[in-house]
């Protein structure tokens, strides 16, 4: 299954849609070009796109081209991102969160870790309320 969304980093092949993704290069390939890097670089660590793999996360900026290491995280689209898509520059494929609210990825670590604790403790207490009306109900229609 092809990705939609991302294309090949090649520019001979910018168009068409990446099939997969080199951890190494940190680039999106099509099919033409996968071909060709998996004979010259067969110690290279890739990634095809499909089902269970949609959205790897590398490290790295997906956005066609960045190619930047994700530092800062958007509150507004609840999406990490990088220096591209802050830039002031609204054009093709860069500046999508220059106007968002926007902080650097150890800032909202903690608040996240909390928030997935407390949804952690609250899905452990329904489950031992769950428990607990089974056992109940158990006893009200077989004793």
């Amino acid at each position: 299954m092809e990705n939609e969304n991302k294309k090949c980093y090649f520019e001979e092949h910018k168009e068409v849609n990446a099939i997969c993704f080199c951890q190494n290069c940190n680039v999106n390939m099509c099919n033409k070009c996968e071909n060709f890097h998996s004979k010259l670089c067969k110690e290279h660590k890739t990634y095809k796109f499909g089902k269970d793999n949609q959205d790897i996360f590398t490290g790295y900026c997906n956005e066609n081209k960045h190619l930047e290491i994700l530092n800062f995280y958007c509150k507004n689209h609840n999406k990490l991102c990088c220096t591209s898509c802050l830039c002031k520059l609204k054009t093709k494929d860069y500046g999508q969160h220059k106007d968002c609210d926007v902080c650097v990825i150890d800032d909202i670590k903690e608040e996240k870790t909390n928030k997935l604790k407390e949804n952690i403790r609250q899905l452990e207490n329904l489950s031992n309320s769950i428990n607990e009306s089974i056992k109940n109900i158990k006893i009200i229609y077989y004793f």
